[in-house]
């Protein structure tokens, strides 16, 4: 077994005993350095970070290949790129790029594996007379047609 296929094994092995947390990203360099990227249904703490680390870096031997192992969550800003990430933030603010260039900022309302649906308020001109009014608005959006998305962090 090549070493690429030993770890995804071992961090398969480490997330079936985990079911809260997922794999976002896996990268292994030319030198062996070892990327991962967690996230999770309710967030992913340091002791997790630890645990995977552990269940793959123990099972590993250095004298066979010499390997750097790094373990992380995503960070507050980074891309939401599952649908489970969708689901995880339901009742956030996102903003959204779709590929057609436009940009949606609202709540996420409901998410599932094919969809988001974001609900937000927007002004716009009375259809009678001046000024204008607030109206709600609601988008469903396929995830296929999301370039980027992002949640809005507020204090």
């Amino acid at each position: 077994m090549n070493f690429r296929a030993k770890v995804e094994e071992l961090l398969s092995a480490a997330l079936n005993e985990r079911s809260s947390l997922f794999l976002i990203d896996l990268k292994i360099n030319d030198d062996n350095k070892i990327l991962v990227t967690l996230d999770g249904d309710s967030g992913v703490n340091l002791q997790d970070c630890i645990d995977v680390s552990r269940a793959i870096e123990h099972n590993l031997d250095r004298e066979e290949v010499d390997f750097a192992l790094e373990v992380a969550s995503v960070g507050a800003t980074t891309p939401l790129v599952m649908p489970r990430q969708f689901v995880k933030n339901i009742g956030r603010k996102l903003k959204v790029t779709k590929i057609s260039g436009e940009i949606i900022e609202g709540s996420v309302t409901e998410a599932d594996n094919e969809n988001v649906t974001l609900e937000w308020k927007a002004r716009e001109p009375k259809k009678i007379g001046k000024g204008k009014v607030t109206v709600e608005k609601t988008a469903v959006l396929p995830y296929d047609e999301i370039k980027e998305a992002k949640v809005i962090i507020s204090f």
